[in-house]
């Protein structure tokens, strides 16, 4: 995963980008099974721990985890045959035994492990491990990386970037990484950023949350919006697989590729262009009836060095050889990247982050403004409508609330459309946190640009739960949650009072388990976005669509050590002396040792509408429920009692409705056959 790099507000700093390379290599061709729920019955459960709690239900399974306390390299081995990979009692983080990683001669020199029939694909793994350098050498960064391969395309993805080491010290490094792509060779490795020091990792384990189904039956945030304005997400190819692609597709009818277009992505040396990745999303979005937003043409961010090397391989200074070398590099990037998905994308981020309010004339040096001043942008916005002319080409920018930032922007759109270049909207990308911006910024920012005649799209909204850029929280409390839910209602409610100015709203993100502002500006548990970790719902979710967020039950645990197929459900029905007649089905959708997910439909039969549902029932053999969606519960002893969501209150005659939960069981899964509806029985 590569994160997104941007400012999203006063007090945040530069994000450098991360490392990432591509070689050519060729390799023997050995299939990844694909996602397989069975895979837990075979790996177990282990034990985990994390900043973020995990809900009820969803314990953490081990699929990896190495101790060295065998005597053994437990199948860790040398990048390199001239360093020593070898098991050590000189030091342990826990224990007696470690692995010694010595003799290195490159700074990419370290211990790798093989994880190609082990880690699946569209699984989200939390990969660690604990590093110390030998005694005696002097500090220094090292990272833990994944190598894939197909065929002869080899790529490196950082899992957990420079992170300094000391001698003496153990330092945990843990990221998170999914794989989204097929491979026929996969590994895992820790090496230092340079240098050549010895060093130590030791209870290096790699886990997994098994995935809970999506919430089917809550309203889609694309519906729930569609008079006002199209509404999307920014994704990477893991987002399309799953239960993510599942959300994505319910929810969503507009997508941003959120790293796969840019340059580095795309071209990453001069003029060798490639499209796996955004190819993927592409197709997803056109199999799924979604609008694809391209990002980004031309940024000063993740772009490679050698755009702005001149022809002798320095830096570039401001030359007219220079600029115009520059410029066609630039025209010939855009020429391919936009010409190649003229017919798929509608709109393009053409230009990104080119205003500094710190600047006198408000424009940001880079080394695209400090060697072709404005030109680029010209370029950038006339190649873009040549090559893609039914695409809508926007500018983009943060903090467009603030009030500097935003005037810049203001005129130098007005300078370039009085020039006649073809700029058709404006994007503010409004990342924000529980705060800040206020509606009333929002509102002048929307107003001030509706003033120019252009389009205007907010394109990568997300709400940090920190107002600073130096806290850290282990858990992230109700009462912050809360107060992000009230940010999201305040903005949306702007949104929505300017929709006719609107064409778009993207959050930057689908989910809180895969966001940027986990790792920026510092590492640390963020939860941006409307739904949480494990794809649920969130406070934030239920206030912008205007319903209240359903009550939910996380204090009893069930652990699913495996996912086996289970088929069974009992019916039950009544009928009423007046026009109301009920139908109740009960089934157990997968069932697992200690763990079992249950639905429930409930049917009118009758001939009147049911008008607020409150449903009941016994538990033969203690069972417990741990967590319930689409509904609100209750439970007393084996006593359960559910009641209706606003949104899902009404069952007209001839209609249903349905929750689903997760619940625990020990011995005995006899499934309830009696319900009361609204005190009425349901029998068979």
């Amino acid at each position: 995963m590569v994160p997104r790099r941007n400012a999203p507000g006063p007090g945040y700093g530069a994000n450098p980008p991360g490392a990432k390379g591509t070689r050519m290599r060729t390799s023997r061709r050995v299939p990844v099974a694909l996602l397989a729920l069975s895979v837990a019955a075979a790996l177990g459960v282990g034990v985990w721990s994390s900043a973020t709690p995990v809900k009820a239900g969803t314990a953490p399974v081990t699929a990896v985890s190495t101790d060295f306390e065998d005597g053994t390299t437990q199948n860790w081995a040398p990048r390199s045959t001239d360093e020593t990979v070898a098991n050590s009692p000189t030091v342990a983080h826990d224990g007696t035994h470690s692995l010694a990683v010595t003799d290195r001669t490159e700074s990419w020199q370290g211990p790798t492990l093989d994880l190609l029939d082990t880690m699946e694909l569209g699984v989200q793994y939390t990969i660690a491990a604990w590093v110390r350098l030998a005694d005696g050498d002097a500090s220094t960064s090292a990272r833990l990386s994944v190598e894939r391969r197909l065929g002869d395309a080899v790529n490196y993805e950082t899992v957990v970037g420079d992170t300094t080491l000391n001698a003496g010290s153990w330092t945990q490094m843990s990221g998170t990484y999914t794989l989204a792509n097929d491979v026929d060779f996969l590994t895992v490795y820790v090496e230092t950023s340079d240098g050549t020091s010895s060093f130590f990792i030791d209870d290096f384990t790699m886990t997994y949350v098994p995935a809970i189904p999506i919430e089917a039956d809550i309203p889609a945030l694309k519906d729930v919006f569609a008079d006002s304005f199209p509404i999307g997400a920014a994704v990477g190819r893991a987002q399309l697989l799953g239960e993510h692609g599942q959300l994505l597709s319910k929810h969503f009818s507009t997508l941003t590729a959120g790293n796969a277009m840019k340059w580095d992505a795309t071209e990453p040396t001069e003029d060798a262009f490639t499209y796996t990745d955004a190819d993927a999303i592409v197709a997803y979005a056109n199999a799924n009836d979604i609008a694809v937003r391209g990002h980004t043409l031309v940024w000063h961010n993740q772009t490679p060095s050698w755009v702005f090397q001149d022809a002798s391989g320095a830096t570039m200074t401001a030359t007219e050889e220079n600029k115009t070398l520059l410029l066609s590099r630039l025209e010939n990037h855009i020429r391919n990247v936009a010409g190649h998905y003229a017919d798929d994308i509608y709109a393009w981020d053409v230009v990104n982050e080119v205003i500094d309010e710190g600047q006198s004339d408000g424009l940001r040096r880079s080394t695209w403004y400090t060697v072709t001043g404005l030109d680029y942008i010209r370029t950038a916005f006339a190649v873009a409508r040549e090559v893609a002319p039914n695409a809508k080409l926007y500018i983009n920018d943060y903090n467009t609330t603030v009030a500097a930032k935003r005037d810049a922007l203001y005129d130098l759109v007005s300078q370039l459309k009085s020039e006649g270049i073809p700029i058709d909207g404006v994007g503010h990308q409004m990342h924000g946190n529980v705060d800040w911006p206020s509606a009333a910024d929002t509102d002048a920012a929307l107003t001030k640009f509706a003033a120019l005649g252009v389009e205007q799209q907010v394109t990568e909204m997300d709400i940090s739960v920190y107002t600073d850029s130096t806290s850290s929280h282990d858990t992230i409390s109700a009462d912050l949650l809360a107060r992000q839910a009230t940010r999201y209602q305040a903005l949306f409610d702007v949104y929505a009072a300017h929709q006719a100015d609107l064409t778009s709203v993207t959050l930057w993100g689908l989910a809180d388990d895969d966001t940027w502002l986990k790792t920026f500006p510092i590492t640390r548990l963020d939860l941006p976005l409307l739904f949480d970790e494990q794809l649920q719902s969130k406070p934030a979710y239920w206030s912008i669509i205007g319903q209240p967020s359903p009550t939910a039950s996380t204090t009893a645990s069930a652990s699913a050590s495996a996912s086996t197929s289970a088929s069974a459900s009992a019916s039950a029905s009544a009928s009423a002396s007046g026009t109301t007649a009920c139908a109740v089905t009960y089934s157990v959708a997968g069932q697992w040792p200690g763990g079992f997910q249950g639905a429930v439909a409930i049917g009118n039969t009758g001939t009147a509408a049911i008008n607020g549902w409150t449903l009941g029932w016994t538990f033969a053999d203690g069972q417990q429920i741990a967590q319930l969606w689409n509904g609100g519960f209750t439970q007393s002893g084996s006593t359960v009692t559910v009641t209706s969501e606003a949104w899902n209150g009404t069952i007209a005659a001839g209609g249903s409705a349905s929750f689903g939960f997760l619940g625990s069981w020990d011995g005995t899964n006899t499934m309830p056959t009696s319900f009361t509806l609204n005190g009425q029985t349901c029998s068979g």
